[in-house]
Order: structure tokens, then C-alpha cells, then sequence
């Protein structure tokens, strides 16, 4: 039987962005088939929101633990050692938002590969997957995850829009890629990578409210278009739009759900 329902393995509606209506924007991502979204923490000012959110929306909001990298700052592992103690207080379902980001600021790249590392190591102890973010740093994010690659480590690098080359790494780490919006932009090269490489490590995301997809570019992301970019790749690949979601959800319970049985 095919999978009925999507899982967006990466939004951010906990955030404020989404205080005015969040109740009505639940709604509508589960009348678009998201069954499940996966939430992932940003840094300590996050937590609150992240739990509060998991305690609402039980059984379809499913939070994360850790630090972005745009968030390392001088005193990283002060809020290195806080993040870590939250994984004590309640289930969380990954250690992420981490990873490796040159775009932005590079002041604290050697600590962001530090807080990298870290977390790295937490998500073998805890047997948790992670959720990598990445931005013109995948090859450096690639070499570490390599490095500490013993069979323990599973997840995604979030966002994916980097190359073939560097998606066949990937895969022969035993990640995935998350696949968003930007599928959808006429600059992407993304559909020609999954041309490629097929769907057997992609799962499908949002980044909300970030990154809309067309026809929706320039708003407010939201989990309920995870289905637009599901149809978006259907199309492109000439395949149905159940076996997008079949494959990809069954990737997605893979890594984030296998653990409790869903």
C-alpha cells in the first residue's frame, strides 16, 4: 500500500513568524497530508519554543536539539553544554540545527567546526540522527561527517543544493538529502542531481518559513507545501506523485522514526 501522508523533515513554525495563526497553518499543512514535521532547534532562546510547539501539537510536531551555526559565537560551548542537558529533560528525535556555514560571518568558523564535532558525537551516544545544515561549506561538512562516520551516524544535509558529486558522497556516507523549495527555482540544478542520483536518500522539507516554493516564492514558507514540492518533482520525474511520497516518506521514517516504531 502506498504512503498516504508527508513527512516535512525540516520547518521551522515554532518561530515567531507564525504566532498569529499557527493553529490555522497546522491545520491546513494536515489537510495537505503532512502528518508529521520535524522542528530544528536553533540555539538557547529556541527551546522554549521548539517544547512548547511538541507539547501542542503531539503526535505531529517532533522537536530537535542543538546549535546552528550561524548562532556560534564566542561563548559556543557554554551553550553547547545547556543544549546537551535538554537531551535529559524530554525526547528529542535528532540533534540539529547543526553544521558548518562561510556565507554569513566566518569569524567563528573554527568554533562552528568545533560545535560540529561536538554534536557529531553526541547524536553516535545518543543513537540520534542529525540534520546538517550547510552553506558553501559542504565539502568541509562532508570531510567531517567522513571523518567520524563508523556506522553510527545517520541524518540529513538539510537543504541540499550543491552537486552530484557531492550527493554521491553523501549517500555513500549513509546520509540523505533534504530536497525544499528550491527545487522549484528555474536557477537549481537540483532536478538533474535527482535525475541522477533517484530518490533512495532524498526526503522532502520546507525550511519554514524560509524558501517558498513557486508558485509561492517571496511568502511566508509553511509545511503544507511540502506537497507543492512533492508534485514539483513528480512532474519533473515523470513519476506519480504517491511514489515521490512513498519513497521519500519511507526514507524519512527511516531515519527520524524507525527508533519508536512509526
Amino acid at each position: 500500500m502506498q504512503t498516504r501522508f508527508f513527512i516535512d523533515t525540516h520547518t521551522h513554525t515554532y518561530l515567531e513568524e507564525f504566532d498569529a495563526d499557527r493553529a490555522a497553518m497546522v491545520k491546513r499543512s494536515v489537510d495537505a497530508n503532512v502528518a508529521k514535521v520535524l522542528l530544528p532547534n536553533i540555539d538557547l532562546d529556541s527551546i522554549a519554543q521548539v517544547n512548547r510547539m511538541m507539547d501542542e501539537y503531539p503526535d505531529y510536531a517532533y522537536g530537535m536539539m542543538g546549535l546552528h551555526p550561524c548562532s556560534v559565537k564566542e561563548n559556543y560551548q557554554e551553550v553547547l553544554n545547556e543544549l546537551y542537558r535538554q537531551f535529559s529533560l524530554r525526547n528529542y528525535y535528532g540533534v540539529g540545527e547543526i553544521g558548518l556555514d562561510l556565507y554569513w560571518d566566518t569569524r567563528f568558523f573554527e568554533q562552528q567546526k568545533d560545535a560540529f564535532r561536538q554534536q557529531l558525537q553526541w547524536a553516535k551516544e545518543l543513537g540520534l540522527p542529525v540534520s546538517i545544515h550547510t552553506r558553501e561549506a559542504t565539502e568541509q561538512a562532508i570531510d567531517m561527517v567522513s571523518d567520524l562516520q563508523d556506522g553510527r551516524l545517520k541524518g540529513v544535509f538539510h537543504c541540499f543544493g550543491s552537486t552530484v558529486e557531492h550527493g554521491k558522497k553523501i549517500a555513500d556516507l549513509g546520509m540523505n538529502i533534504g530536497i525544499g523549495g528550491v527545487v522549484t527555482y528555474k536557477k537549481s540544478n537540483l532536478i538533474e542531481v535527482l535525475k541522477e542520483l533517484g530518490l533512495n536518500n532524498a526526503v522532502l522539507e520546507t525550511d519554514a518559513p524560509y524558501l517558498s516554493p513557486i508558485p509561492y516564492r517571496g511568502k511566508r514558507n509553511e509545511s503544507a507545501w511540502v506537497s507543492v514540492i512533492a508534485q514539483f518533482i513528480a512532474d519533473a520525474l515523470e513519476m506519480s506523485v504517491d511514489d515521490v511520497n512513498h519513497i521519500c516518506t519511507q526514507n524519512s521514517k527511516e531515519v527520524f522514526f524507525r527508533s519508536i516504531g512509526e
